[in-house]
């Protein structure tokens, strides 16, 4: 199992401890936020979601944590706008020892897609892909049950055909069980200072943000079993 707290790793050494007690296989990472220039402009965006997109990124091995370890702390000391943000000078230096994933639709190749702009999300993948060495970028498949996810889903298997880029599906994680929708609900006020009846507040779209198990995915990734292969393929690189 992987930990990709969004901006953070605070919770990194509980959870690699926890999991190692559990006799499960612990995966340290961090869902990024990625400035969409320099990490240093601090300027010009009305939300958050114009001042940084979002990346995953997964350990290796040792050299890859501690790279990973001063990508959030640069984050934070240089490039906090909105959020703790790092942009593509940083990686281009700091990516050794990393796997990379797209993201969930708040990623920017997703983004792009989204909007439509196919041949920008050709370009920028193609681009990200060669930091990573073209075998440590992945195209991340979700299913949320979302028509917006349906159509970036279509839009990355596209990407995959044309330049050859692998696969990988995953879950958008954010509570254990469905029955746990609730909680995180509430959980969610709680952050961001709202009460259930605010018609306004945020809140996830559907129930379907929690932790499949192997015989759901199997089913909703059937016409694509090489993404669910990744998921075994990239836990084996990471030691």
């Amino acid at each position: 199992i992987a930990i990709t707290d969004h901006g953070n790793m605070f919770g990194a050494i509980e959870f690699y401890r926890k999991a190692q007690e559990a006799g499960v296989k612990p995966i340290i990472g961090c869902e990024v936020y990625v400035a969409p220039g320099s990490r240093h402009d601090k300027s010009g965006a009305a939300s958050s979601g114009e001042a940084s997109g979002h990346l995953i990124l997964r350990c290796k091995n040792q050299i890859g944590y501690r790279n990973l370890c001063r990508l959030i702390s640069t984050a934070y000391q240089e490039g906090f706008y909105y959020k703790p943000r790092i942009d593509w000078g940083l990686l281009a230096e700091h990516n050794d020892g990393l796997i990379a994933l797209t993201s969930c639709l708040g990623g920017e190749i997703p983004t792009l897609i989204g909007q439509g702009r196919m041949e920008q999300a050709r370009k920028r993948v193609a681009e990200m892909s060669r930091v990573f060495d073209r075998d440590r970028l992945y195209l991340e498949l979700q299913e949320n049950f979302l028509a917006e996810q349906t159509v970036v889903n279509k839009g990355l298997i596209e990407l995959n055909r044309e330049l050859g880029l692998p696969l990988v599906a995953t879950n958008d994680c954010h509570y254990l069980r469905r029955e746990d929708a609730f909680a995180h609900e509430v959980l969610l006020c709680i952050q961001t200072g709202k009460t259930l009846d605010d018609p306004s507040r945020m809140r996830f779209a559907n129930n379907e943000f929690f932790v499949k198990r192997p015989a759901e995915m199997a089913e909703l990734f059937r016409d694509v079993p090489e993404a669910l292969a990744s998921t075994v393929a990239i836990a084996e690189r990471c030691n």
